[in-house]
């Protein structure tokens, strides 16, 4: 029985996360579950899997979680704040740590599970793209494995030889091709973006996802977050990277070869492929995923990103090529501006107007230590805060 923490278990991740191991209750055993403030979901998943630790990130969450679970689950014991999560993310019967947590407040658990050498199953980006070399070096030194959760590195992964770490050169990859489906704005006319609210930007034609990946979808910034993350993964730099939008979903993402060879990874667009093959990996386990039927979906399309509607892509590129702490200041802007977005005191069309303003004004910086890249993160929320604030409608 393996012991599995997963960090945002009522959020989509954690939710299909659940599925799977409900699946498979000779293999695995729920040690931790962790939410942010949704302590009513929390006390439902503790009362059917009785997990030895539940955590809130939010403290008067963690006060009204413990007395739901008083009658119902007396023996769950109740934790909160980073602290809470960083001591699930080591504990000693945790072998697997699913990194679901949304943004930047999944770092400093995710560090911790790589220092206490865990599997960390990654589905949160921002680990990564804020502290790609730190995160990785304290995995390498501690022992840990870092498989990735997002579908679309989960395919790469699946698609590589298994020693692609001597390096892609050694292994003949020629170059990563990451899948995008467009959002739900790829043929929306541009003029018309500016009036775009956030229920249709979290409208995703495919995936069932939360409102800040969404609208990261609509803007694809999550593809630009995901290039930055796909450098690290697999030691790569952004010019091998190329993205391609295949509105159908099926095909996750492909790798290329020295020989011509292009290897790539289909699937229904659910996210209990990736979860249960990181779970279970080198091995294979059922996901409940339906089996993809080619002949009714007859097609699959690809064309090229449009700069011009998607122009968040361009900026994480930007700083993927500029490095250091410049994608931690991107990411911070980010979740800033769509925020403000999802609050509807943004128009869609300003969120790279502020991450670009953020960009401009804050010089990055090495990225070698974690004070310096939080330090830059919070830097950066100020800033987009003041753009957000000038852009925000009737502001004089």
């Amino acid at each position: 029985m393996k012991g599995v923490a997963i960090l945002g278990a009522t959020g989509t991740i954690g939710l299909n996360t659940l599925d799977v191991l409900a699946r498979h209750p000779d293999r695995f055993r729920v040690v931790a579950l962790t939410a942010n403030t949704d302590d009513a979901r929390l006390a439902e998943q503790c009362e059917r899997w009785k997990p030895a630790f539940a955590v809130m990130a939010d403290a008067a969450a963690a006060r009204r979680l413990a007395r739901r679970l008083q009658a119902s689950a007396p023996e769950v014991r109740v934790l909160s704040g980073v602290a809470g999560l960083e001591t699930v993310a080591q504990l000693p019967e945790v072998s697997s740590v699913m990194a679901g947590i949304v943004g930047a407040a999944a770092l400093l658990p995710t560090l911790a599970a790589a220092r206490a050498g865990k599997r960390v199953l990654l589905a949160n980006k921002e680990a990564l793209v804020m502290s790609g070399r730190l995160f990785l070096d304290t995995a390498r030194r501690h022992g840990a494995e870092v498989l990735p959760i997002d579908s679309e590195h989960n395919a790469i992964f699946q698609c590589m030889p298994r020693d692609y770490g001597r390096g892609l050169d050694s292994v003949g990859v020629r170059r990563i091709l990451l899948t995008a489906s467009g959002g739900p704005f790829r043929t929306r006319t541009l003029a018309s973006l500016d009036a775009a609210t956030p229920e249709e930007a979290c409208a995703h034609p495919n995936w069932v996802m939360g409102r800040k990946i969404s609208v990261d979808s609509a803007t694809m910034m999550n593809k630009g977050l995901e290039v930055l993350e796909a450098c690290w993964l697999f030691d790569t730099t952004p010019d091998r990277v190329e993205v391609l939008v295949h509105p159908q979903s099926v095909i996750h993402s492909m790798v290329e070869y020295q020989d011509g060879s292009v290897l790539g990874q289909l699937g229904n667009p659910d996210m209990r492929t990736p979860i249960a093959h990181a779970l279970a990996w080198p091995e294979r386990i059922g996901s409940g995923v339906a089996t993809l039927d080619l002949v009714s979906i007859g097609r699959l399309d690809f064309e090229p990103p449009d700069p011009h509607r998607f122009p968040c892509l361009r900026l994480a590129r930007e700083v993927a090529e500029a490095g250091g702490t410049a994608p931690a200041i991107l990411n911070a802007a980010n979740e800033v501006a769509v925020e403000a977005f999802l609050g509807r005191r943004l128009r869609f069309t300003d969120i790279p107007r502020v991450i670009e303003a953020a960009l401009s004004v804050l010089p990055a910086r090495p990225a070698e230590e974690l004070d310096v890249i939080l330090e830059d993160d919070r830097r950066s929320r100020e800033v987009a805060l003041d753009f957000v604030r000038r852009l925000e409608p009737g502001h004089a």
